[in-house]
């Protein structure tokens, strides 16, 4: 005999279980606080920590014995608090508008006939696909996933990077005039400037978040999630083609494999390389592609951005679409969970018990921590069509 509560908890569990198409949590690795007594409305504190600043030279550190050290210029470590309201979250939308809250419904007769099998001998995939479930999962993924990528984009109004702050990159090094547009000469638009180039613009993102001190993480890259335009500009230039062919493989960094395994040698490793990975069948989660001291993971979620550009020295100006790609190191989004984190409920209106009616809920906030461990960088999707 079917339980209702059995379906909930099961959907639930799942929630959690990340999936390879939507990758940018895990390549961002946030800093989480899980607070079970807060609910929405009230806040759950985040630290943005701060370096210490100038370390100074080998004597403004020598004292002499007769110097006082406990002083009050003693201070704490350098941190200021970030206070963030939970809110409430649920899902699916309304599929004519997804400003407007909806609900998932399965027939009961879907859950008491052959589908009910698959779950007791233990073929979760089938089950999900035979009743529809992954759509309701499916959506809880790709709003949290575009959730992440739309903190990191908050980084561009950090004003424009540089070896001191973190901000946005257009290729060729672009800064916005005072009405937020970008200007391209003729000849540079010819020589393709517009879109981001491996020898010139990668390696200035990647000195500049090196300058300004953006810790890496622990395997000692930076990480860039990419939309597939940008990653396909990457992947123009040669070298970055033939690293890419393959993705990051164990006896890099922290992680312990052969010595003899070739940088990027094989896409799925296991645990090992610090993946997601579940028995049954499930797959493992994408280790990236490594080049030039950043690990590189493509997302197919990014929303669609347009930026006035010119690209005839400023004599016209039109609304050009981007590709957009981002650089980041730790620390740099937070989140705030309260109540029983992500979970999925039951509604008891249900017609007589002939249907399921189901949605999630999480209350949670968001935030950027650390714009200036972000650099947000656009390639213009338009061409001279001599590529």
């Amino acid at each position: 005999m079917f339980i209702d509560n059995d379906f909930p908890k099961i959907l639930g569990a799942e929630l959690y279980r990340p999936h390879p198409a939507y990758v940018t949590e895990m390549a961002v690795e946030p800093v989480v606080v899980h607070d079970f007594t807060r609910q929405p409305g009230q806040t759950v504190q985040l630290d943005r920590y701060k370096f210490w600043g100038t370390p100074g030279t080998k004597d403004s550190r020598e004292r002499i014995s007769d110097q006082t050290i406990g002083t009050a210029n003693s201070r704490n470590i350098t941190k200021e608090k970030v206070l963030v309201v939970l809110k409430e979250y649920t899902g699916p939308a309304d599929p004519g508008d997804p400003t407007q809250p909806s609900t998932f419904k399965i027939a009961r007769e879907t859950l008491i006939t052959a589908q009910r099998l698959l779950l007791d001998t233990g073929n979760l995939n089938m089950f999900h696909q035979s009743i529809g479930s992954l759509t309701l999962l499916d959506d809880y993924r790709r709003w949290r996933d575009r959730v992440f990528i739309d903190e990191l984009a908050k980084a561009e109004a950090n004003g424009a990077a540089s070896t001191t702050q973190g901000g946005y990159y257009f290729a060729g090094a672009k800064e916005k005039n005072a009405s937020g547009q970008i200007t391209y000469s003729v000849a540079e638009y010819q020589s393709q400037n517009q879109q981001f180039q491996v020898r010139t613009d990668l390696l200035t993102v990647v000195k500049d978040l090196r300058k300004r001190n953006v810790p890496t993480f622990a395997d000692g890259l930076y990480r860039c999630i990419c939309d597939p335009v940008f990653m396909m500009h990457l992947r123009r230039d040669q070298d970055f083609r033939e690293i890419a062919r393959y993705a990051g493989a164990p006896g890099q960094g922290m992680y312990m494999g052969n010595p003899m395994m070739p940088n990027n040698a094989s896409f799925y490793m296991g645990p090992q390389a610090g993946q997601g990975y579940f028995l049954a069948g499930e797959p493992v989660m994408p280790t990236g592609v490594q080049f030039e001291g950043v690990k590189f993971f493509e997302s197919t979620n990014f929303p669609i951005k347009n930026v006035n550009a010119s690209f005839d020295a400023g004599s016209t100006y039109t609304s050009q679409e981007v590709a957009q790609g981002y650089f980041f190191g730790p620390q740099s989004i937070g989140v705030g969970i309260g109540g029983p984190n992500a979970q999925v409920l039951i509604n008891n209106n249900d017609d007589f018990s002939r249907f399921i009616i189901l949605i999630w809920q999480l209350y949670a906030g968001f935030e950027i921590l650390n714009k200036d461990f972000v650099t947000t960088a656009f390639s213009f999707i338009q061409d001279d069509g001599s590529v």
